[in-house]
């Protein structure tokens, strides 16, 4: 494209070729590199790019998917650290969870493979610190009500949730929820009741810290989503900026709340390698569930949650022949009803708003194909040539 050749005579009498080129040519190309190199950077060194990247990558349905495994896997983990190791430091242990996560973190950001966070303005440090704190309490009272409760009763205090997020987004965020959503969560929270209600093992202990577990686990999923929705935060970023306010509070809380005895624990190959795979699993559950948050909404977190226990326990009956009784099986299948109620209500909600998006969209179009027009125009006017010597 406009390239002209000369040559010339060098001092041994040999020809010298001249390709004579437009600025254009070589303008064009340095320019589309340089948009490329900046896109890139934009993506992987921006806040804004970064949650574009995640969004892209990460939908809904990748988020819960990769949530509900890890969960299944987890629980397995911990009843093999907690049952067959006996592991019995449930607050240590979820300790242990978040320095390895804190460690897997500094890694990706010596190798720079951690998204950037957003300025310190956009975000105050009050929330980042709210956010850890609620963290170390919401998962640290989970894992002593597990010890104490069985998992029927821990469903049952899981239920107290779903109403909690919604009166506290109402009250929060003025955010409502309509009658029929509402209609399918009641749905839902019945059915786990009915399905759980055969295994309600616990004692005065245990009941305190379920109870004392549901607004902090309400709150920590509401500053989850509400923080990656509305600000430019990543789940990792997120993760990077809360693990070092859990960590100090969870070792202000392993004094009170695990019994004595970790120091002598043996910690050989064999039990360390389980408690290690039970970290790694922590980390992967925790940015599951910060994608999950991110994708979706609390209360939609839950309902997952929910639909975990009810795939558990028929998968149990189907496949291992397990008896939770009839009441159990009619208590899943209503609940696992409800939750599908609740998925379409959030896919039809979803396509409404949609709507509303081509119309801005095309005058964007508009606006972009106006600007690449006269930009062309621009490049064509400058037509100098400059000279490479081959």
């Amino acid at each position: 494209m406009g390239r002209l050749l000369d040559y010339f005579l060098g001092k041994d009498g040999t020809r010298r070729f001249i390709i004579k080129r437009k600025d254009s040519d070589a303008g064009e190309a340095g320019r589309a590199l340089e948009e490329l190199r900046s896109s890139l950077f934009n993506d992987l060194r921006s806040s804004e790019g970064a949650k574009r990247q995640q969004q892209r990558l990460c939908g809904p349905s990748v988020a819960l998917t990769f949530n509900f495994v890890v969960s299944v896997a987890i629980i397995m983990a911990n009843k093999l650290v907690m049952g067959k190791v006996g592991f019995n430091y449930p607050i240590f242990l979820t300790l242990i969870h978040y320095i390895s996560a804190w460690f897997l973190l500094a890694i990706f950001k010596a190798l720079s493979l951690l998204p950037v966070s957003p300025p310190s303005k956009s975000t105050p440090f009050s929330s980042l610190f709210a956010l850890g704190a609620v963290m170390s309490f919401s998962t640290g009272l989970a894992n002593i009500s597990l010890k104490h409760n069985s998992v029927g009763f821990y469903q049952m205090a899981k239920i107290a949730v779903t109403p909690t997020i919604v009166l506290a987004e109402f009250i929060l965020f003025t955010k409502k929820v309509s009658f029929n959503k509402a209609l399918s969560l009641a749905v839902v929270s019945v059915g786990v009741a009915v399905a759980t209600v055969t295994d309600l093992e616990f004692n005065f202990f245990g009941a305190c810290i379920a109870l004392a577990w549901i607004v902090p686990s309400a709150i920590n999923k509401i500053l989850w989503s509400n923080l990656q929705q509305k600000g430019n935060w990543t789940a990792l970023a997120l993760m990077w900026k809360t693990t070092p306010t859990t960590i100090f509070f969870l070792l202000a809380l392993m004094p009170w709340l695990d019994p004595p005895g970790v120091l002598s624990f043996a910690w050989d190959v064999n039990n360390t390698s389980a408690i290690a795979i039970s970290a790694l699993l922590g980390f992967l559950l925790q940015w599951s569930g910060a994608l999950a948050l991110g994708a979706t909404s609390a209360t939609s977190h839950v309902v997952l949650g929910q639909f975990k226990t009810c795939v558990i326990l028929l998968g149990g009956y189907l496949i291992f022949s397990s008896d939770p009784g009839v009441l159990s099986i009619c208590g899943a299948v209503t609940a696992l009803c409800g939750m599908s109620v609740y998925t379409s209500l959030n896919l039809q909600e979803a396509k409404e708003s949609s709507k509303l998006l081509p119309k801005q969209n095309s005058s964007l179009t508009k606006t972009k194909s106006n600007v690449a027009v006269v930009n062309l125009e621009k490049l064509e006017v400058k037509s100098d040539t400059t000279e490479t010597v081959v």
